[in-house]
C-alpha cells in the first residue's frame, strides 16, 4: 500500500515525480516456477493481461521478467504458473510484485548471483514500482516511484483492512486528473508524527480528482473511519481503500460485500 502520496511535478519524459511511503502487506498472488522441456506460462484465479483469457502471454509481467533476464543469462526453459488473487487496477502493485518475485525466484533457482540493487535495476525496466518488491519492506519512494530511501516506519501490531470496490482504475486515468504541486510539508516529516495524527495530515493526492468521479471511494474511506480506523486512505492510484486499526476490525455490511482482505501489518 501507499501511505501518503504527494505528486510534486510532471517530468519532461511525461512521468510524474512523487513522494510516498510504500509499505508491504499480506494480500498476495502465488507464483510457481519449475524446470520445463519448453517455456510455458499459465494462470488461474482472476483474469490477467497475458493470461489464458487476456491476450498474448508476452504481455504478462512474469513472462517479460523471464525474457529480460534471459537476454543476459543462459536461462533454461521453465514452466511458470501464476495464481492471481490481487485485483488489477486496485492500486496495490499486484502485477509489479509478480514481476519482481519472478526475478527473485529465477535469481535464486538458477544461482544467478544478482544482488538486491542489481535486481532492482532489472525491475525498473518492467515498471516504476516493481523495484520496491525486490526487498519488499517499508521504503520511502521518490522521483517517479522507482527510487527508494530507507524510512523508519514500523506498523507491526496494527491491523489492516483492504477494501477493493470492484472498480478498476487505470494509472493513466488517475494521472490525467492530478495537479502536481510542491508540498508545504514533505511526506517524510508528516509520517514522523504519531499515527493518530495522520488523518488530518497524510493525504493521497489522487483522492482529490478520483473521489468526485467515483463517490464510492470517499464513502468507503468514511465508513472505515466510522468502523474505528486510526487512519484510512486510498492506496496508490486506486481503487483499493484501506484502514489501519488497533485491533481486528468489525466491518459493516456496506463494506463486506466488496472484496476485503484483513490481517496483521
Amino acid at each position: 500500500i501507499n501511505i501518503g502520496l504527494q505528486i510534486t511535478e510532471k517530468r519532461p519524459d511525461g512521468f510524474h515525480n512523487l513522494l510516498s511511503c510504500f509499505y508491504p502487506v499480506g494480500w498476495s498472488d502465488a507464483l510457481e516456477i519449475v524446470p520445463g522441456d519448453a517455456f510455458a506460462f499459465s494462470s488461474t484465479g482472476l483474469p490477467i493481461p497475458g493470461g489464458p483469457t487476456g491476450g498474448k502471454a508476452s504481455r504478462n509481467l512474469c513472462v517479460r521478467a523471464y525474457e529480460l533476464l534471459k537476454t543476459d543469462f543462459d536461462l533454461p526453459p521453465v514452466a511458470m504458473h501464476l495464481h492471481k488473487l490481487v485485483p488489477i487496477g486496485a492500486g496495490l502493485g499486484g502485477g509489479s510484485a509478480d514481476a519482481a518475485f519472478t526475478l527473485r525466484l529465477l535469481n535464486d533457482q538458477f544461482a544467478l548471483g544478482l544482488t538486491p540493487p542489481e535486481l532492482e535495476q532489472y525491475a525498473r525496466q518492467l515498471g516504476s514500482d516493481c523495484a520496491f518488491f525486490v526487498q519488499n519492506r517499508s521504503r520511502y519512494g521518490i522521483e517517479k516511484g522507482d527510487q527508494f530511501e530507507d524510512i523508519a516506519l514500523d506498523l507491526t501490531g496494527y491491523h489492516l483492512a483492504l477494501v477493493y470496490p470492484h472498480l478498476a482504475i487505470s494509472t493513466a486515468e488517475a494521472y490525467a486528473g492530478v495537479r502536481p504541486r510542491t508540498p508545504v510539508t514533505p511526506l517524510r516529516e508528516l509520517l514522523s508524527a504519531p499515527l493518530r495524527e495522520w488523518q488530518h495530515t497524510v493525504h493521497n493526492d489522487f483522492e482529490d480528482s478520483l473521489f468526485p468521479c467515483y463517490p464510492v471511494l470517499g464513502q468507503l474511506k468514511s465508513q472505515l473511519y466510522d468502523a474505528g480506523a486510526l487512519y484510512a486512505s486510498m492506496s496508490g492510484s486506486g481503487s483499493t481503500v484501506y484502514g489501519i486499526f488497533e485491533k481486528p476490525a468489525n466491518l459493516p455490511n456496506q463494506i463486506t460485500h466488496y472484496s476485503v482482505w484483513q490481517g496483521c501489518m
